[in-house]
């Protein structure tokens, strides 16, 4: 056999600088920081291989990446993501059958998210501005485009239990019915050094993120609502940061909105990702929230069980990313915005002018749910 080299090595010494950066990430007080930031670490490197080896310019495909075993970016857990590297000089046909779930938005960008920023937008859209058949079924041409780099697509629900996900695939038109040729050892080699490359890329850039946003709002309150950084033009976006002590609760409260089809709050970690959601309740849309009789929900964040029905786990964390989320608004409507309180979790009845109880059984099956509905949408 030929001694093919060391073509593995760019992406090993990678992996051990991210695990250094992952170590020395500022907000790690003791070991269950740092085994979630390792378990953290095992979804990017699964991430990063994905998306250099399964990918092709000549070829392209929808990869799902960003899912409950990787997680980036403050990850919606309402949200499926695909992603699709393009070349600017070629055009591209998307086909797909919408399904039922609130929102299916399209996102051409100029490149990836960096620690440098935010990339530009070159063209956001979402199914509104698709012409769709009576059977569902959808087509549309992306390119020729100047510096488009990637597309992204986000499917988005708002009831876990009663939406269906919808189909999607994209071809190249110049490249449909060309055989792909056998794969040479540079590429191979050239594929692990891209990884290496998207492996750190995102490990520094998703510990710089929030920075450019979230971490300069004073901490334990949440902006008002404006359209979310990134050119996402159907959503608007409420983001804070909490910190809590052991004793103490958060309430947060925003008026149910009547003229959107998704609302959903989230908290995370500080590794800028979500939590988890499939067996913990550390989100909830308007579908799966309570609201009270005045037309508001309030959510209650705190380590304790409060036993109400919308309780946000923070999972031991004391401080974490808040987010807000509203998606196709009636025009010209602008939600409610949140407001914060931070009590003793001893007083927190005298925060809430209504109550909305869950039993212990309650709550495991709305868990249960979360976990059959995760499933269904099979995000891995």
């Amino acid at each position: 056999m030929t001694d093919t080299g060391d073509v593995t090595a760019p992406f090993r010494e990678a992996v051990e600088r991210a695990e250094g950066l992952i170590r020395a990430a500022p907000f790690i007080r003791g070991q269950a920081d740092l085994y979630e930031g390792l378990d953290y670490l095992a979804g990017r490197i699964r991430a990063s291989l994905q998306l250099a080896f399964d990918h092709d310019l000549a070829r392209p495909l929808f990869i799902n990446s960003t899912h409950q075993f990787s997680r980036q970016g403050l990850d919606n857990p309402d949200a499926v993501y695909f992603h699709c590297y393009l070349t600017e000089d070629a055009e591209y046909v998307v086909r797909g059958r919408r399904g039922s779930t609130a929102d299916l938005s399209f996102q051409v960008m100029a490149d990836g998210y960096s620690a440098g920023g935010v990339p530009a937008s070159l063209m956001a859209f979402d199914d509104r501005d698709l012409e769709i058949a009576e059977d569902g079924t959808f087509e549309f041409s992306i390119g020729p485009l100047a510096g488009a780099k990637t597309l992204i697509v986000r499917e988005v629900f708002n009831d876990w239990d009663s939406e269906e996900r919808g189909t999607l695939w994209i071809e190249r038109t110049d490249m449909v019915g060309v055989p792909a040729p056998a794969k040479p050892l540079s590429r191979i080699a050239r594929q692990y050094d891209v990884a290496g490359r998207l492996l750190t890329g995102s490990v520094e850039t998703w510990l710089a993120f929030p920075h450019f946003f979230m971490w300069k709002e004073p901490v334990n309150t949440l902006t008002a609502p404006a359209s979310t950084p990134g050119g996402l033009t159907s959503q608007m976006s409420s983001i804070g940061h909490y910190e809590l002590a052991d004793d103490e609760a958060m309430v947060v409260s925003v008026p149910e909105c009547e003229d959107c089809a998704y609302q959903a709050i989230q908290i995370g970690s500080d590794w800028y990702a979500s939590t988890d959601y499939e067996t913990h309740q550390t989100s909830l849309t308007k579908a799966q929230a309570v609201s009270d009789p005045d037309g508001v929900m309030r959510f209650v964040i705190s380590r304790q069980d409060p036993g109400l029905a919308n309780w946000l786990e923070t999972l031991d964390h004391r401080t974490g990313p808040i987010m807000l989320r509203w998606q196709r608004l009636a025009a010209g409507v602008t939600p409610g915005g949140p407001t914060v309180e931070v009590v003793p979790f001893d007083e927190l009845p005298k925060a809430l002018p209504f109550h909305s109880p869950i039993t212990p059984d309650e709550y495991a099956a709305r868990i249960a749910a979360r976990q059959r509905s995760v499933a269904r949408r099979m995000l891995s």
